[in-house]
């Protein structure tokens, strides 16, 4: 390789490489969008283990506006991952083929139980937030209409 060429494609890499850099951090400190959930049924102070809404319309459409303002940005639009975080379609990717309806069923809570902890606690590896935690910014209606959308997103892929 002619010293020219190594010059240029290591300077395109390290273009590249800072690029990425500033695309994975573009959105700094971002303050999370309030959430109206005037119209779900109240679900009190008792963190509930499943999701109350999954056939509400109400729900359904308060969580695709809450999604938008505040998981997108990360998660991606309609909740297609554009790499940075997981693909929340796929996150009851293992329950949807469970043929026993009673298994399935407490698959699908044990991933209810998951998301509720990782939306109210966040994602912290060694040291480093990867996901900050929404307890205390969404009321547990906000957090049950998020995944009523996501439900409605579910990818068999």
């Amino acid at each position: 390789m002619k010293p020219s060429t190594r010059i240029l494609g290591g300077a395109l890499f390290v273009g590249a490489a800072t690029l990425a850099s500033l695309l994975a951090s573009a959105h700094g400190n971002v303050v999370p969008q309030a959430v109206d959930t005037t119209g779900l049924p109240v679900l009190g102070d008792k963190w509930r283990d499943e999701n109350p809404y999954k056939t509400n319309k109400l729900a359904l459409k308060i969580g695709a506006s809450a999604y938008t303002q505040n998981c997108a940005r990360c998660h991606g639009l309609e909740a297609v991952s554009g790499g940075i975080a997981p693909d929340l379609r796929l996150l009851d990717r293992d329950c949807t083929g469970v043929k026993n309806e009673k298994k399935q069923q407490a698959c699908f809570k044990e991933i209810d139980n998951y998301y509720l902890t990782s939306i109210r606690h966040g994602k912290v590896r060694n040291g480093a937030v990867y996901m900050p935690p929404f307890e205390g910014v969404f009321n547990q209606e906000a957090m049950w209409a998020i995944k009523t959308y996501l439900e409605s997103r579910r990818s068999a892929d």
